[in-house]
């Protein structure tokens, strides 16, 4: 098997294989909370304008998401795990658009099959990886707005890969790195209503969750996050 990490959207556009496209902070921690908390239908969609369709042609949709970490006008949600994690989304359909993480999996056209990554999941990914005979594996970090390196999302990948190929990691340096990279805004006293700090712990806890999220297309052509 053969494990590349990538970086940011020309990342994204070359992979190949079982690919995990990689947002910590928050895109696909914030999937995996409205999934767990039973959502019907997670729609990733690349453009606000999209998501704003889709709603209006399906009423009672939910629309998610974020640009320059501020929640989008008009939306329901932002990108905040925090806003979530405590919200029944039970029979709820939502659509998701981001900087990021959602860009990555608009750009990887050449996978063979998409995860979304997070900490919150990291373990269940690996496992899924290891059982899956790939000969060949993404880890795409998607970084900040696509564009921009970050220690989250690279030690997001860095444990995933150490857990396939049964290498030790230790994640709290990692953890304390975040805090003074990307991650320093959650602490900022002035952006807590945009980066409230819970969000960082809440998206760098390790293996909170024991699923897996695939995107898969369904018959209406757009791609859509279920849980395996």
């Amino acid at each position: 098997m053969n494990i590349r990490i990538l970086e940011l959207i020309e990342g994204a556009q070359a992979a190949k294989g079982l690919t995990v496209i990689i947002d910590v902070f928050r895109a696909m921690t914030v999937e995996a909370y409205v999934i767990n908390n039973g959502a019907k239908d997670l729609i990733p969609i690349g453009s606000i304008e999209d998501a704003c369709r889709y709603r209006d042609e399906h009423p009672g949709t939910l629309l998610m998401g974020e640009r320059g970490g501020k929640k989008c006008e008009g939306f329901d949600f932002g990108n905040s795990p925090t806003a979530v994690k405590d919200f029944d989304f039970t029979g709820k359909t939502v659509v998701h658009t981001t900087s990021a993480g959602t860009q990555g999996i608009a750009n990887a056209t050449h996978a063979s099959e998409i995860l979304t990554g997070s900490m919150v999941n990291a373990k269940a990914i690996a496992e899924y990886i290891k059982k899956s005979g790939a000969d060949e594996v993404s880890l795409v970090c998607m970084g900040l707005a696509g564009v921009k390196n970050t220690v989250e999302d690279r030690m997001c990948a860095e444990y995933i890969k150490a857990m396939v190929e049964g290498t030790s990691f230790d994640l709290a340096p990692w953890v304390e790195k975040c805090k003074t990279d990307d991650g320093k805004k959650f602490f900022d006293p002035d952006l807590q209503e945009v980066f409230p700090e819970t969000d960082f712990h809440l998206s760098v806890e390790a293996d909170r969750f024991d699923f897996v999220l695939r995107v898969v297309t369904g018959p209406d052509g757009l791609m859509h996050t279920v849980r395996v």
